[in-house]
């Protein structure tokens, strides 16, 4: 099996350069490519890309900016290999990573898997802090999209595999932004191929992002998913409303307050107790806990007012996805 690496870019040459550094130092001694399509940047890669040549197997394309989704199915459309890995940017691959992926479709063949991430002790605090809201039992169950059962993962494109099979019998990603890893998924599901989750293929995943751009980005998570509820509403889940019925009910215990009611608000002061002193413990530093609940609320309040505002615009007035979010999708 020949493994194609499919990084798309958009002015991040740094992390590029630590994305290439790691693969040097790879465990895996089968041959491998690495596809780098930059989409549209303005602070290109080609020199780093340059300078690795002599130590990978290295091409790289530069294209208009259509969106990561697009950017990944122009890399796989040029890439040689039968089976597809795809990074973000801001990923940095363990040395064990391709063996680890390997000894997996050989141990169990899947079409398509996804892998979880984790955060290095070189990361910021506010890094780690994300990392752990997105990644931990408390918030998510204990990996991105943990409420799903192992054999029924849908993968998420910092950390995916994907065959050359399934990509051309699906059409590969489609153009909206977040949300394209599990309509991917699901239309997989569709035409009969599997997903699954390598759990011990992971990532680390730098997550460049600061409190004001990770709000934004979790509030498009909480917009895209009523979109694919009413695409896909036979894989519609009960715990895709709970960051919403978590703000809706904080909200609810402070009007309680006016009542003598604190019983509700002492129950969320529990949680994010908890939430700290685990977080705390996991990164033996009570900065990190602080910062991971600060990151948590975040991450609820962003993706369950979005998840609100797109219910009410899709489900209940049946706008059209495209007229009522129209930065969630790029034009192809």
């Amino acid at each position: 099996m020949y493994f194609s690496l499919i990084i798309p870019v958009f002015n991040r040459p740094d992390e590029v350069k630590e994305l290439l550094e790691s693969l040097v130092h790879s465990d895996f001694k089968e041959d491998f490519e690495v596809v780098i399509v930059e989409d549209g940047s303005t602070l290109p890669c080609d020199n780093v890309v340059d300078s690795y040549k002599s130590k990978l197997n290295i091409s790289y394309y530069l294209k208009y900016n259509s969106g990561p989704g697009d950017s990944r199915n122009f890399g796989m459309n040029l890439a040689k290999g039968d089976y597809f890995l795809i990074f973000d940017s801001d990923c940095i691959i363990p040395n064990t990573y391709l063996l680890e992926v390997s000894k997996q479709l050989k141990f169990h063949y899947v079409d398509c898997f996804g892998g979880p991430d984790k955060a290095l002790a070189s990361f910021s605090n506010i890094q780690k802090a994300i990392n752990f809201s997105m990644t931990s039992f408390l918030t998510t169950g204990g990996i991105r999209g943990g409420s799903e059962k192992i054999d029924r993962f849908q993968p998420r494109s910092f950390n995916m595999g994907l065959s050359k099979k399934a990509f051309q019998a699906s059409g590969g990603f489609g153009n909206i932004h977040p949300g394209e890893d599990p309509d991917l998924s699901i239309r997989l599901w569709n035409i009969g191929f599997e997903t699954k989750l390598f759990s011990d293929a992971f990532v680390y995943h730098k997550r460049r992002i600061d409190w004001e751009k990770f709000y934004i980005q979790v509030n498009k998570f909480g917009k895209a998913r009523p979109i694919l509820n009413s695409w896909y509403p036979e894989h519609n889940k009960l715990t895709y409303f709970f960051p919403s019925l978590f703000i809706v009910g904080f909200f609810i215990s402070i009007f309680l307050l006016i009542f003598s009611q604190d019983l509700p608000l002492k129950l969320y002061f529990i949680y994010f107790f908890i939430l700290f002193v685990t977080a705390s413990f996991q990164n033996r530093s009570v900065i990190i806990g602080y910062l991971a609940v600060r990151a948590t609320w975040k991450q609820f309040l962003g993706y369950g007012l979005g998840f609100i505002e797109s219910f009410f615009k899709i489900i209940i007035l049946k706008q059209k996805p495209e007229v009522a979010f129209p930065e969630l999708f790029f034009k192809l």
